[in-house]
């Protein structure tokens, strides 16, 4: 393999992992604990955007399970973003599988 085509092929690797990115930047999710007394809204680079709690939940009083309600919907769209980042980079293997990747 010559110098050259290993130069291109990072050169490849650098604009797919760029436009990856990109599109994970724009990617939303959101995902739901407590039957919807706590909702997450997170981008693809894993910033949470946006936390509702139903105000059911306020009134309770109970804090611990508040407090876990937010870690369970933190965690869900997290999960949301991982099998977005997963499916982007499996399209752009085109169906290629790297051991510890997918």
């Amino acid at each position: 393999m010559s110098s050259f085509n290993v130069q291109e092929m990072l050169a490849q690797a650098r604009h797919q992992y760029e436009e990856l990115q990109q599109k994970m930047a724009q990617t939303l999710v959101e995902a739901s604990s407590g039957g919807g007394a706590v909702t997450v809204k997170m981008d693809g680079r894993k910033h949470v955007l946006r936390v509702t709690i139903e105000a059911e939940m306020l009134k309770s009083g109970d804090k611990e399970m508040l407090e876990d309600l937010i870690a369970a919907a933190v965690n869900a769209a997290g999960q949301k973003i991982d099998d977005a980042m997963r499916s982007q980079v499996s399209g752009m293997m085109g169906g290629v599988k790297l051991p510890g990747l997918m």
